[in-house]
């Protein structure tokens, strides 16, 4: 191991709180406050702190030459079809940031529209398509620097092939239409700063003026209030989606004919539930989980929207609808099941057309696309599959490879096993077991455990740079199906959820123990690793079973519980964890947030903790105070914070900034569990 020095000291000042009745102590309450300049000062010994741990790796050289090689490939994102072009992003092997290019019909020549590695924009600015006009003459993208939520929104006439003036501030877009002629666009966005910085409201710009943009509908000021724009594919009709963050949360649907000039028309009204509206010419069909947790289809008459009118197009079955495409006549629904995704078509009446036959069995993830194209895409992968675009054309229902990737891998040299173990309330949960064929006979492996258990999101199989660099290094991977995702329907999503989250956890913990009776792995060289929610459960299971973990990833997570609502947007989680500000949910919340679980005296395992400035959705603040908060509590591993100032949730670090983050991860995991080069 590292010879590590003492970590940074970090001031305890306590601040004590009663909450329904329990007090409550915070002691890192000050390292809240991410702009002041202790708060710098503290994260800017962190990061020395945590470079000498990780630039002193043995053979972390070797690592980051075989990361570079993995990454520094040939990219194509899944394209928008409009009108016959084809528009993707595009990313050269060694270009930082992708680029946004265009093509003309399936072979036409290639063309470049925006280029973020210029050095107008530098390599932390990264881009991505918008919308597109109905006649593809006109392009609006995003731009967004490192991993920040908002962005700016800037436009391209493609047929004069130059950049317009006109521009929409940092902030949070949430839907953009062009009109049918091209003079404009109608657009709901929420900038970070400004006198609109809080109404909610969809407005109309005409391309080439300076003039105040138009109010076309008000939704109000209400902070918990999210506005989504929609539009039909000529851009004639427009839907408006107002989204409630409240305790449950709440929906409401109105669609506007702005060709006839006519008020906007309420369809739904509070609607307490899953509602996702798709706007067609002259319909309206929704994903919905009203009489249906697993989710179904229905049309809805905008001239009699009552809910006892809507009519199941789709209707639910024992496998949950994640996502749907609808184009021309017809709908292509993604459902989930234990280790893969399904897709299935069915024409508009409902009837069921054919099973989309998949490259692999693995995750298939729908391509959103406008209702007037007539082909749809997917990417495709699994362990044995690098990640490929496939297209499924309308009209012919033909299939195809649009693009794949230039890396290799052998299937043969992988072996996947599913098993099933007991967590501990007898509940057999699944789990997925991956590594090189032949090398589990050799006795406990270096084993790397992950899982997610939450908001009835599924994990399936599918490739990661990372998981191909482990099980390439003689490691097993396990991926456990928790409660909490949406494996077997939305019971069991429930089944974890809110009040019942340590449900999760004991699925998790019960995952470890399994792997260690079952002779697959060795507590001193078994790691468990996660973002987000899924870093919410690490935390949770490294602070309740420190002894049976040699390491911890932990990436822009949840960690204080009781605070977690009170910063950016988190409170829109409520209704999947609950609140301290309920007494009901308080209990369960405290019972298992991983901050408050920390004991002094504990030896908890080495963690890797990363995150940023820019994380707008799992406030920076949880891994820092979870980080002080361990390294005072006398244990002699490691506690480290990897934190960039650009990093942030959305996926949008440039090529080198990937490589060291990536090499300094698998680095960590390489070192602690005394991984075999």
């Amino acid at each position: 191991m590292c010879s590590l020095a003492p970590p940074p000291f970090s001031p305890v000042e306590p601040v004590t709180e009663v909450l329904h009745g329990i007090p409550v102590t915070d002691p890192y309450r000050w390292l809240e406050d991410q702009d002041s300049l202790r708060t710098r000062a503290w994260i800017a010994q962190q990061t020395r702190y945590t470079r000498t741990y990780l630039d002193n790796i043995p053979g972390r050289e070797r690592i980051r030459t075989r990361i570079e090689t993995l990454l520094a490939v040939d990219t194509v994102s899944t394209p928008w079809k409009v009108r016959g072009r084809y528009f993707y992003l595009k990313r050269d092997a060694n270009q930082q940031q992708p680029t946004i290019a265009m093509r003309e019909g399936e072979s036409g020549k290639e063309t470049i529209l925006v280029d973020p590695n210029d050095q107008e924009m530098g390599t932390a600015t990264s881009v991505a398509i918008l919308s597109i006009s109905a006649d593809a003459n006109l392009l609006a993208y995003s731009v967004r620097e490192g991993g920040q939520d908002f962005c700016a929104v800037r436009f391209v006439d493609i047929l004069a092939r130059k950049h317009l003036n006109d521009v929409l501030p940092r902030g949070f877009c949430r839907g953009l239409a062009f009109s049918p002629d091209n003079r404009g666009f109608y657009y709901s966005h929420e900038p970070c700063t400004g006198t609109r910085s809080h109404q909610r409201a969809i407005y109309w710009h005409e391309l080439g003026t300076n003039s105040g943009d138009a109010e076309v509908y008000v939704g109000g000021w209400d902070r918990k209030l999210r506005l989504l724009l929609v539009s039909s594919p000529s851009g004639r009709r427009l839907g408006y989606c107002k989204v409630f963050l409240t305790d449950p949360r709440k929906s409401e649907f109105l669609i506007h004919d702005i060709a006839s000039g006519a008020r906007p028309r309420a369809i739904v009204e509070q609607f307490e539930g899953l509602f996702v509206p798709f706007l067609l010419e002259n319909d309206i069909l929704a994903l919905t989980d009203w009489e249906a947790p697993n989710h179904r289809i229905v049309r809805i008459d905008p001239k009699n929207p009552g809910r006892c009118n809507w009519q199941s197009v789709v209707p639910e079955c024992e496998s949950r609808i994640q996502s749907l495409a609808v184009t021309g006549q017809l709908i292509v629904v993604a459902y989930t099941r234990a280790r893969s995704t399904r897709l299935e078509t069915f024409d508009l009446s409902g009837n069921r057309q054919a099973e989309i036959p998949l490259p692999c069995e693995g995750t298939a993830s729908l391509f959103p696309c406008r209702s007037d194209t007539d082909t749809i895409f997917y990417r495709s992968s699994s362990f044995t599959h690098p990640p490929s675009i496939e297209c499924y054309r309308v009209q012919t229902r033909e299939q195809g490879t649009w693009s794949e990737s230039q890396l290799q891998i052998d299937p043969s040299s992988i072996q996947a096993e599913q098993v099933s173990y007991a967590s501990s309330d007898g509940t057999p949960v699944p789990m997925l077991l991956v590594s090189q064929k032949g090398r589990r006979r050799t006795g406990p492996l270096p084993t790397f455990l992950t899982a997610y258990g939450g908001f009835g999101k599924s994990i399936a199989p599918q490739y990661a740079v990372y998981s191909r660099y482990l099980i390439e290094q003689g490691c097993l991977l396990a991926i456990a199906n928790l409660r909490g995702g949406a494996e077997f329907g939305e019971a069991w999503h429930l089944s974890a959820k809110r009040r019942q989250r340590q449900t999760a956890i004991d699925d998790f913990v019960a995952a470890a123990e399994w792997l260690v009776s079952a002779g697959y792995a060795q507590p001193d060289r078994l790691a468990i690793g996660g973002g987000s929610n899924a870093g919410l459960l690490v935390g949770a299971a490294l602070t309740q079973k420190p002894n049976l973990f040699r390491a911890v990833i932990c990436l822009g997570p949840l960690l204080d519980m009781l605070r977690y609502h009170l910063f950016d947007s988190a409170s829109k989680w409520t209704d999947e964890y609950g609140s301290a500000e309920n007494a009901s949910d308080f209990q369960a919340l405290l019972g298992y947030s991983p901050y408050h679980r920390v004991k002094d005296g504990i030896s908890y395992p080495a963690v890797l903790f990363v995150s940023g400035d820019s994380d707008t959705r799992c406030n920076p603040m949880h891994a820092r105070k979870m980080v002080a908060r361990l390294q005072a509590a006398a244990n002699s591993s490691a506690i480290l914070l990897d934190y960039q100032a650009e990093w942030g949730h959305t996926p949008a670090q440039p090529l080198a900034r990937r490589i060291q983050a990536l090499t300094d991860r698998l680095a960590f995991l390489a070192h602690e569990l005394e991984m075999d080069f």
